[in-house]
Protein backbone atom coordinates (compact mmCIF):
# COMPACT_ATOMS: atom_id res chain seq x y z
CA UNK A 1 0.00 0.00 0.00
CA UNK A 2 1.40 3.39 -0.99
CA UNK A 3 1.60 6.50 1.17
CA UNK A 4 -1.73 8.31 1.20
CA UNK A 5 -1.91 12.06 0.59
CA UNK A 6 -4.68 13.61 2.69
CA UNK A 7 -3.77 17.30 2.67
CA UNK A 8 -6.32 19.90 1.59
CA UNK A 9 -5.33 22.69 -0.78
CA UNK A 10 -1.71 21.51 -0.82
CA UNK A 11 -1.30 21.63 2.97
CA UNK A 12 0.14 18.50 4.55
CA UNK A 13 -1.65 17.14 7.61
CA UNK A 14 0.20 17.71 10.87
CA UNK A 15 1.03 14.98 13.38
CA UNK A 16 0.67 16.32 16.93
CA UNK A 17 2.35 14.16 19.56
CA UNK A 18 2.63 16.50 22.54
CA UNK A 19 0.88 19.36 24.29
CA UNK A 20 -1.26 20.22 21.26
CA UNK A 21 -3.11 16.95 21.72
CA UNK A 22 -4.87 18.93 24.45
CA UNK A 23 -8.07 20.14 22.77
CA UNK A 24 -8.30 23.45 24.66
CA UNK A 25 -4.69 24.42 23.95
CA UNK A 26 -5.07 23.40 20.31
CA UNK A 27 -8.18 25.58 19.92
CA UNK A 28 -6.37 28.55 21.47
CA UNK A 29 -3.38 28.19 19.15
CA UNK A 30 -5.38 27.57 15.97
CA UNK A 31 -8.13 30.06 16.73
CA UNK A 32 -10.89 27.48 16.36
CA UNK A 33 -11.83 23.97 17.51
CA UNK A 34 -10.06 21.39 15.36
CA UNK A 35 -10.38 17.64 15.84
CA UNK A 36 -7.86 15.02 14.82
CA UNK A 37 -7.71 11.27 14.27
CA UNK A 38 -5.49 8.86 16.24
CA UNK A 39 -2.15 8.16 14.56
CA UNK A 40 1.28 6.86 15.48
CA UNK A 41 4.88 7.26 14.39
CA UNK A 42 6.83 4.00 14.37
CA UNK A 43 10.35 3.77 15.75
CA UNK A 44 9.94 6.71 18.14
CA UNK A 45 8.76 7.56 21.63
CA UNK A 46 7.53 10.79 23.20
CA UNK A 47 9.98 11.85 25.92
CA UNK A 48 10.03 14.74 28.33
CA UNK A 49 12.67 17.29 27.39
CA UNK A 50 15.37 17.11 30.03
CA UNK A 51 14.91 19.85 32.61
CA UNK A 52 11.59 20.99 31.10
CA UNK A 53 7.93 19.99 30.94
CA UNK A 54 7.41 19.96 27.15
CA UNK A 55 7.80 16.80 25.04
CA UNK A 56 10.30 15.82 22.37
CA UNK A 57 10.37 12.94 19.88
CA UNK A 58 13.26 10.53 20.19
CA UNK A 59 14.19 7.38 18.27
CA UNK A 60 13.20 4.22 20.16
CA UNK A 61 11.54 0.85 19.75
CA UNK A 62 7.75 0.96 19.60
CA UNK A 63 5.71 3.94 18.43
CA UNK A 64 4.86 7.48 19.44
CA UNK A 65 1.12 8.05 19.78
CA UNK A 66 -0.55 11.27 18.67
CA UNK A 67 -3.27 12.73 16.49
CA UNK A 68 -3.32 13.69 12.83
CA UNK A 69 -4.89 17.07 11.99
CA UNK A 70 -5.86 17.78 8.41
CA UNK A 71 -7.48 20.61 6.49
CA UNK A 72 -5.57 23.48 8.08
CA UNK A 73 -5.34 26.71 6.08
CA UNK A 74 -2.24 28.86 5.65
CA UNK A 75 -3.13 31.14 8.56
CA UNK A 76 -3.60 28.19 10.91
CA UNK A 77 -0.29 26.66 9.84
CA UNK A 78 1.35 30.04 10.51
CA UNK A 79 -0.21 30.08 13.99
CA UNK A 80 1.20 26.62 14.70
CA UNK A 81 4.63 27.70 13.44
CA UNK A 82 4.54 30.77 15.69
CA UNK A 83 3.57 28.78 18.79
CA UNK A 84 6.25 26.11 18.25
CA UNK A 85 9.11 28.41 17.20
CA UNK A 86 10.11 29.61 20.72
CA UNK A 87 10.84 25.97 21.61
CA UNK A 88 13.16 25.63 18.61
CA UNK A 89 10.65 23.47 16.71
CA UNK A 90 9.99 23.58 12.96
CA UNK A 91 7.85 21.45 10.63
CA UNK A 92 9.59 18.45 9.12
CA UNK A 93 8.26 15.69 6.83
CA UNK A 94 7.31 12.38 8.41
CA UNK A 95 5.32 9.26 7.62
CA UNK A 96 2.73 8.25 10.20
CA UNK A 97 0.10 5.53 10.32
CA UNK A 98 -3.62 6.22 10.85
CA UNK A 99 -6.28 3.51 10.56
CA UNK A 100 -3.57 1.16 9.31
CA UNK A 101 -2.68 3.46 6.41
CA UNK A 102 0.71 5.18 5.94
CA UNK A 103 0.17 8.92 5.53
CA UNK A 104 2.62 11.64 4.51
CA UNK A 105 2.49 14.37 7.14
CA UNK A 106 4.56 16.98 8.92
CA UNK A 107 5.68 17.04 12.55
CA UNK A 108 7.27 19.70 14.73
CA UNK A 109 10.79 18.72 15.75
CA UNK A 110 13.84 20.64 16.96
CA UNK A 111 15.88 22.52 14.39
CA UNK A 112 19.35 21.18 13.64
CA UNK A 113 21.63 22.07 16.52
CA UNK A 114 18.82 22.59 19.04
CA UNK A 115 20.09 21.21 22.33
CA UNK A 116 17.05 19.33 23.66
CA UNK A 117 17.98 16.12 25.45
CA UNK A 118 15.25 13.50 26.00
CA UNK A 119 14.36 12.29 29.49
CA UNK A 120 11.69 9.94 30.82
CA UNK A 121 8.48 9.14 28.96
CA UNK A 122 6.14 12.12 28.62
CA UNK A 123 2.53 11.74 29.78
CA UNK A 124 -0.27 13.86 28.33
CA UNK A 125 -2.54 13.13 31.29
CA UNK A 126 0.13 14.20 33.80
CA UNK A 127 0.92 17.34 31.79
CA UNK A 128 -2.77 18.27 31.59
CA UNK A 129 -3.04 18.05 35.37
CA UNK A 130 0.25 19.65 36.37
CA UNK A 131 1.03 22.15 33.60
CA UNK A 132 -2.01 22.34 31.34
CA UNK A 133 -3.85 25.26 33.00
CA UNK A 134 -0.69 27.38 33.08
CA UNK A 135 0.31 26.72 29.46
CA UNK A 136 -3.24 27.29 28.17
CA UNK A 137 -3.34 30.65 29.96
CA UNK A 138 0.11 31.63 28.68
CA UNK A 139 -0.88 30.62 25.15
CA UNK A 140 -3.59 33.31 25.14
CA UNK A 141 -0.98 36.04 25.58
CA UNK A 142 1.42 34.41 23.11
CA UNK A 143 -1.15 34.13 20.32
CA UNK A 144 -2.44 37.66 20.93
CA UNK A 145 1.15 38.84 20.32
CA UNK A 146 1.52 37.13 16.93
CA UNK A 147 0.94 40.23 14.81
CA UNK A 148 3.22 42.54 16.78
CA UNK A 149 5.95 40.36 18.31
CA UNK A 150 8.45 37.98 16.73
CA UNK A 151 8.78 34.38 17.89
CA UNK A 152 12.39 35.16 18.90
CA UNK A 153 11.18 37.84 21.30
CA UNK A 154 8.48 35.53 22.65
CA UNK A 155 11.20 32.96 23.38
CA UNK A 156 13.09 35.56 25.42
CA UNK A 157 9.93 36.57 27.29
CA UNK A 158 8.73 33.05 28.09
CA UNK A 159 9.57 33.28 31.83
CA UNK A 160 7.63 36.52 32.35
CA UNK A 161 4.75 35.39 30.13
CA UNK A 162 4.44 32.29 32.32
CA UNK A 163 4.66 34.42 35.49
CA UNK A 164 1.81 36.62 34.29
CA UNK A 165 -0.22 33.53 33.36
CA UNK A 166 0.37 32.15 36.86
CA UNK A 167 -0.89 35.42 38.33
CA UNK A 168 -4.12 35.27 36.32
CA UNK A 169 -4.66 31.67 37.42
CA UNK A 170 -4.06 32.62 41.04
CA UNK A 171 -6.64 35.40 40.83
CA UNK A 172 -9.26 33.19 39.17
CA UNK A 173 -8.75 30.18 41.46
CA UNK A 174 -8.63 32.06 44.78
CA UNK A 175 -11.25 34.83 44.73
CA UNK A 176 -11.54 36.97 47.85
CA UNK A 177 -14.81 37.13 49.84
CA UNK A 178 -17.57 39.61 49.04
CA UNK A 179 -19.01 40.69 52.37
CA UNK A 180 -18.33 44.41 52.63
CA UNK A 181 -17.96 45.01 48.91
CA UNK A 182 -20.79 45.21 46.39
CA UNK A 183 -21.24 41.93 44.46
CA UNK A 184 -19.61 43.13 41.25
CA UNK A 185 -17.87 40.80 38.83
CA UNK A 186 -15.84 41.08 35.62
CA UNK A 187 -19.01 41.24 33.50
CA UNK A 188 -19.53 44.73 34.97
CA UNK A 189 -16.50 46.02 33.04
CA UNK A 190 -16.52 46.76 29.32
CA UNK A 191 -13.01 46.76 27.85
CA UNK A 192 -12.96 49.11 24.86
CA UNK A 193 -9.28 48.94 23.94
CA UNK A 194 -6.02 47.52 25.26
CA UNK A 195 -2.51 48.16 24.06
CA UNK A 196 0.69 46.67 25.40
CA UNK A 197 3.15 49.59 25.54
CA UNK A 198 6.05 47.65 27.05
CA UNK A 199 6.80 44.01 27.78
CA UNK A 200 10.06 42.71 29.14
CA UNK A 201 10.71 41.74 32.76
CA UNK A 202 7.47 43.53 33.56
CA UNK A 203 4.76 44.82 31.25
CA UNK A 204 2.80 48.05 30.88
CA UNK A 205 -0.71 47.95 29.42
CA UNK A 206 -2.75 50.99 28.37
CA UNK A 207 -6.50 50.40 28.83
CA UNK A 208 -9.65 52.18 27.80
CA UNK A 209 -12.65 50.80 29.65
CA UNK A 210 -16.02 51.50 31.20
CA UNK A 211 -17.15 50.09 34.53
CA UNK A 212 -20.51 49.77 36.27
CA UNK A 213 -20.97 52.66 38.72
CA UNK A 214 -22.58 52.24 42.13
CA UNK A 215 -25.79 53.81 40.75
CA UNK A 216 -25.97 50.97 38.22
CA UNK A 217 -25.05 53.08 35.19
CA UNK A 218 -21.95 52.54 33.03
CA UNK A 219 -19.16 55.03 33.55
CA UNK A 220 -17.83 57.17 30.78
CA UNK A 221 -14.79 55.61 29.05
CA UNK A 222 -11.67 56.05 31.17
CA UNK A 223 -8.01 55.60 30.26
CA UNK A 224 -5.75 53.71 32.65
CA UNK A 225 -2.11 52.58 32.51
CA UNK A 226 -1.40 49.41 34.49
CA UNK A 227 1.96 48.00 35.51
CA UNK A 228 1.74 44.20 35.10
CA UNK A 229 3.88 42.14 37.47
CA UNK A 230 3.74 38.56 38.70
CA UNK A 231 2.60 37.45 42.13
CA UNK A 232 5.23 37.40 44.87
CA UNK A 233 5.82 36.48 48.50
CA UNK A 234 7.65 37.97 51.45
CA UNK A 235 8.83 36.07 54.51
CA UNK A 236 10.10 37.46 57.80
CA UNK A 237 12.20 34.83 59.62
CA UNK A 238 11.47 34.81 63.36
CA UNK A 239 13.16 32.91 66.19
CA UNK A 240 10.70 32.66 69.10
CA UNK A 241 13.37 31.37 71.49
CA UNK A 242 15.67 34.37 70.95
CA UNK A 243 12.78 36.75 70.09
CA UNK A 244 14.79 37.90 67.07
CA UNK A 245 14.04 38.48 63.41
CA UNK A 246 16.17 38.44 60.29
CA UNK A 247 15.97 41.49 58.03
CA UNK A 248 17.61 42.12 54.71
CA UNK A 249 18.91 45.34 53.20
CA UNK A 250 19.37 46.05 49.49
CA UNK A 251 19.46 48.84 46.91
CA UNK A 252 16.07 49.63 45.33
CA UNK A 253 15.69 51.53 42.06
CA UNK A 254 12.25 52.83 43.06
CA UNK A 255 13.60 54.66 46.10
CA UNK A 256 16.46 55.98 43.95
CA UNK A 257 14.11 57.42 41.30
CA UNK A 258 11.96 59.00 44.01
CA UNK A 259 15.04 60.93 45.11
CA UNK A 260 15.58 59.22 48.46
CA UNK A 261 18.96 60.29 49.92
CA UNK A 262 19.67 56.67 50.97
CA UNK A 263 18.02 54.38 48.39
CA UNK A 264 18.76 51.16 50.31
CA UNK A 265 15.76 49.52 51.93
CA UNK A 266 15.20 47.38 55.04
CA UNK A 267 12.89 44.55 54.03
CA UNK A 268 11.64 41.07 54.65
CA UNK A 269 12.98 38.38 52.31
CA UNK A 270 10.97 38.55 49.07
CA UNK A 271 10.71 37.04 45.64
CA UNK A 272 8.43 36.31 42.71
CA UNK A 273 6.52 33.07 42.45
CA UNK A 274 7.90 30.79 39.74
CA UNK A 275 5.26 29.37 37.39
CA UNK A 276 3.81 26.17 38.85
CA UNK A 277 5.41 26.78 42.25
CA UNK A 278 3.41 27.03 45.48
CA UNK A 279 3.68 30.24 47.47
CA UNK A 280 5.15 28.31 50.41
CA UNK A 281 7.84 26.82 48.18
CA UNK A 282 8.62 30.30 46.87
CA UNK A 283 9.12 31.56 50.42
CA UNK A 284 11.46 28.71 51.31
CA UNK A 285 13.44 29.04 48.06
CA UNK A 286 13.90 32.78 48.46
CA UNK A 287 15.03 32.37 52.07
CA UNK A 288 17.79 30.07 50.84
CA UNK A 289 18.77 32.29 47.91
CA UNK A 290 18.80 35.62 49.73
CA UNK A 291 20.01 34.66 53.19
CA UNK A 292 21.02 30.98 53.18
CA UNK A 293 18.39 30.21 55.79
CA UNK A 294 16.18 27.12 56.19
CA UNK A 295 12.69 27.85 57.46
CA UNK A 296 10.53 25.64 59.66
CA UNK A 297 6.80 26.39 59.98
CA UNK A 298 5.32 29.14 57.83
CA UNK A 299 2.47 31.34 59.10
CA UNK A 300 0.54 33.46 56.62
CA UNK A 301 0.16 37.05 57.73
CA UNK A 302 -1.87 38.38 54.79
CA UNK A 303 -2.36 38.44 51.03
CA UNK A 304 -2.90 41.85 49.43
CA UNK A 305 -2.55 44.16 46.46
CA UNK A 306 0.33 46.61 46.74
CA UNK A 307 -1.15 49.49 44.73
CA UNK A 308 -4.24 48.27 42.83
CA UNK A 309 -4.92 51.60 41.14
CA UNK A 310 -2.00 51.04 38.77
CA UNK A 311 -0.30 47.74 39.60
CA UNK A 312 -1.33 44.06 39.32
CA UNK A 313 1.26 42.95 41.90
CA UNK A 314 -0.25 40.74 44.60
CA UNK A 315 1.80 39.74 47.63
CA UNK A 316 1.48 37.02 50.24
CA UNK A 317 3.45 37.72 53.42
CA UNK A 318 4.62 34.94 55.73
CA UNK A 319 6.30 34.70 59.09
CA UNK A 320 8.86 31.89 58.91
CA UNK A 321 9.87 30.19 62.16
CA UNK A 322 13.63 29.62 62.19
CA UNK A 323 16.56 28.86 64.48
CA UNK A 324 18.54 32.08 64.06
CA UNK A 325 21.22 30.93 66.51
CA UNK A 326 22.54 28.76 63.69
CA UNK A 327 22.51 31.51 61.06
CA UNK A 328 25.26 34.00 60.37
CA UNK A 329 24.71 37.52 59.11
CA UNK A 330 26.31 38.23 55.77
CA UNK A 331 25.94 39.08 52.09
CA UNK A 332 23.76 36.92 49.84
CA UNK A 333 21.61 36.90 46.73
CA UNK A 334 21.94 35.45 43.25
CA UNK A 335 24.81 36.84 41.19
CA UNK A 336 22.87 35.91 38.04
CA UNK A 337 20.19 38.42 39.09
CA UNK A 338 22.69 41.10 40.18
CA UNK A 339 21.50 40.76 43.78
CA UNK A 340 23.62 42.21 46.57
CA UNK A 341 21.72 41.52 49.78
CA UNK A 342 22.86 42.12 53.33
CA UNK A 343 21.18 40.05 56.06
CA UNK A 344 21.06 41.18 59.67
CA UNK A 345 19.55 39.68 62.82
CA UNK A 346 17.99 42.03 65.37
CA UNK A 347 15.73 41.77 68.43
CA UNK A 348 12.04 42.06 67.57
CA UNK A 349 11.86 45.21 69.72
CA UNK A 350 14.56 46.79 67.56
CA UNK A 351 12.50 46.16 64.43
CA UNK A 352 9.47 47.84 66.02
CA UNK A 353 11.64 50.81 66.97
CA UNK A 354 12.80 51.08 63.34
CA UNK A 355 9.17 51.18 62.27
CA UNK A 356 8.35 53.84 64.84
CA UNK A 357 11.21 56.13 63.81
CA UNK A 358 10.63 55.60 60.07
CA UNK A 359 13.82 53.74 59.17
CA UNK A 360 11.78 50.63 58.27
CA UNK A 361 9.36 51.98 55.66
CA UNK A 362 8.85 48.98 53.41
CA UNK A 363 5.14 48.08 53.44
CA UNK A 364 5.36 44.26 53.51
CA UNK A 365 7.92 44.45 56.33
CA UNK A 366 5.73 46.81 58.33
CA UNK A 367 2.65 44.64 57.80
CA UNK A 368 4.54 41.48 58.77
CA UNK A 369 5.96 43.12 61.90
CA UNK A 370 2.54 44.34 63.02
CA UNK A 371 1.03 40.89 62.46
CA UNK A 372 3.86 39.34 64.45
CA UNK A 373 3.37 41.87 67.24
CA UNK A 374 -0.28 40.83 67.49
CA UNK A 375 0.48 37.09 67.38
CA UNK A 376 3.93 36.78 68.93
CA UNK A 377 2.67 35.36 72.23
CA UNK A 378 1.56 32.21 70.39
CA UNK A 379 5.16 31.45 69.45
CA UNK A 380 6.95 32.65 72.57
CA UNK A 381 4.85 30.73 75.09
Amino acid sequence: MGIQEVGVGGAQPVFLFGTLRDAALRACVLGRTVEGIPAHLSGHRVARASGAAFPVLTVADGSAEGILVSGLNADEIARLDYFEAPYGYIRQPVEVVADGTPIAAEVYRPTDGADIAPGEDWSLAYWQQSHGPLIREAAKEIMESMITTSAEVIAQRQPVILARAQQRLNAACHPSPTRLRMPHDRSDISEIARQNSYSHFFALDDLTLSFKRFDGQPSSPVDRAVFVAGDAVTVLPYDPVLDQVMLIEQFRAGTYLRGDPNPWSLEAIAGRQDPGESLEDTARREAQEEAGITLNALHKASSYYVSPGCNTEYLTSFIGIADLSQVAEGIGGLESEAEDIRSLIVPFARLMAAIDDGEAENAPLVLSALWLAANRAKFCG
